[in-house]
C-alpha cells in the first residue's frame, strides 16, 4: 500500500520508544507515568476511534468501589482477603485519579452512593443488611469508618416507588467523564505524549533489532516496547486471554425541574445504575437480561434493554415525574473470571493492561501506573 508519506512524516510520527494501543484511562495514565519517570522517552498512543472508543468516555462516571450486593458476590470469588486487596486497589486508584487531575477538572462530587432494594427482594435485602457491619469492619482502614449505613428515611425524599430498603455508602462519589478524559488528554500532551486518533491497529510482528512493527490503516509504526491498553478489544489479538466484552447501554433524560435524585445509585445487584447529571437522570445497565447478546464489541442498543430501562425509570425511579429521553449510547467493558486486571508481559516486549471488570474509573489509573512500572523494569 502506498501511504504517500513524506520523509518528515516518516521520521517524526511513525516510530517511538513505546507505543500504547488505546487512549482511555489506562493508556493515558500509563503514558503520563512513563514520561514522568523519563521525560526523554518517546511515547506514542494509537487510538482506533475519533475519541477513546471503549468505555472511558462512555461510562456513567461512578467513583465507586462496589455496592454491598456486588461485594457479597465478589467475596465468594476472591475470598475475604482477596476482596480486601481489590477494594484497596479500587480506592487507591480513585485517589490517584483525583490527585493526578484535581477534583475541579474531573468535577468530582462526594454526594454518596445508594443501593436500592425492592419490597419483594426480602432474602437479598436481609443478607445485605446483615453484612453491613462485616464490610464496614473490613474496609475501615482503607476508606474510613461506617462506610455503609441504612438510609430508609431518604426513600420518600428521592421519590422512589416499590423500594423498601436503601443502603448508603458515604464514601461514594461521581465525576464528569468528559471533563476527566479532556484533562487526561491535556496532561498527556503537555508531558510530551503524542496521541494519534482514528488509527486502528490491525496486526503487529517482531522485527529486526528488537523492533516491533505495528500495522494500521494509516501506515506501519515501529517501537521497542508495545502496550495494549484497549481492554475488551484485546481479544482480537490474544484470544487465549480471559477477557470477555460486555456492552453497557445508557440513556439520559432531558432536564427535569426540581430533580431530587442526587448521588450514585445501584439497583438489582449492580446490573442497573443511575445518577444525577445537569438536572437529568443518567441510567444504564440491563445486560443481565441478555448476557449473550451483550457480550460484544459492537456498539448499539437493543429494544429489550431500552424498554427495561424506560420501564424502571417510569415505575421506580421517577414514578410521579414526567420525563423524556434525550440521549442514548453504549460503551464496551471487559470482564473475566478473575476480578483483578490483567497486567503482564504477554510476549517479548509486548505487554497488556486490560480487564477492569466494569470498574475502569476506579481501577484505570492504578492499572496504568502498574503497567508503566512493569515496562520500565524491562529496559
Amino acid at each position: 500500500m502506498n501511504y504517500n508519506f513524506s520523509y518528515w512524516e516518516k521520521i517524526s510520527f511513525f516510530s517511538a520508544d513505546i507505543i500504547i494501543v488505546g487512549s482511555g484511562i489506562v493508556g493515558l495514565t500509563a503514558a503520563i507515568a512513563l514520561k514522568q519517570h523519563n521525560p526523554k522517552l518517546n511515547v506514542l498512543v494509537l487510538e482506533r476511534g475519533f475519541l477513546p472508543s471503549g468505555a472511558s468516555t462512555k461510562n456513567a462516571g461512578f467513583a465507586c468501589f462496589g455496592s454491598l450486593s456486588e461485594l457479597i458476590e465478589q467475596e465468594k470469588t476472591s475470598g475475604t482477603e482477596g476482596l480486601y486487596d481489590l477494594i484497596k486497589r479500587r480506592w487507591n486508584g480513585l485517589q490517584k485519579l483525583r490527585q493526578l487531575l484535581g477534583d475541579k477538572h474531573i468535577e468530582f462530587n462526594n454526594y454518596g452512593g445508594f443501593e436500592l432494594f425492592k419490597k419483594e427482594d426480602e432474602q437479598l435485602t436481609s443478607l445485605c443488611v446483615s453484612k453491613i457491619s462485616h464490610f464496614n469492619s473490613l474496609i475501615e482502614d482503607i476508606v474510613g469508618k461506617n462506610a455503609f449505613t441504612l438510609a430508609n428515611k431518604k426513600i420518600d425524599y428521592f421519590g422512589f416507588n416499590h423500594i423498601s430498603t436503601l443502603i448508603e455508602n458515604q464514601f461514594e462519589g461521581q465525576i464528569n467523564t468528559g471533563k476527566m478524559m479532556k484533562a487526561l488528554i491535556n496532561k498527556a500532551t503537555a508531558s510530551g505524549v503524542q496521541i494519534l486518533n482514528s488509527c486502528e491497529v490491525s496486526s503487529f510482528e517482531q522485527g529486526d533489532a528488537q523492533q516491533i512493527n505495528i500495522k494500521t490503516q494509516q501506515g506501519i509504526f515501529s517501537c521497542r516496547k508495545l502496550i495494549f491498553a484497549n481492554n475488551a478489544f484485546i481479544s482480537s489479538f490474544f484470544k487465549d486471554l480471559d477477557v470477555k466484552p460486555g456492552r453497557g447501554q445508557v440513556l439520559v433524560t432531558k432536564p427535569i425541574p426540581s430533580l431530587k435524585v442526587k448521588g450514585t445509585f445501584h439497583y438489582d445487584k449492580g446490573y442497573y445504575y443511575f445518577r444525577n447529571i445537569d438536572n437529568r437522570i443518567l441510567f444504564g445497565g440491563g445486560r443481565n437480561l441478555d448476557f449473550k447478546t451483550e457480550e460484544t464489541t459492537i456498539f448499539g442498543h437493543t429494544e429489550k434493554i431500552q424498554q427495561s430501562l424506560y420501564a424502571i425509570l417510569k415505575d421506580i425511579i421517577l414514578p410521579d415525574t414526567a420525563f423524556e429521553i434525550d440521549y442514548n449510547w453504549s460503551g464496551i467493558m471487559a470482564f473475566g473470571k478473575q476480578l483483578e486486571p490483567i497486567i503482564k508481559e504477554i510476549d517479548s516486549d509486548v505487554f497488556c493492561a486490560v480487564r477492569c471488570n466494569g470498574m475502569g474509573v476506579a481501577m484505570g489509573s492504578q492499572t496504568g501506573q502498574d503497567i508503566a512500572d512493569l515496562v520500565l523494569s524491562t529496559f
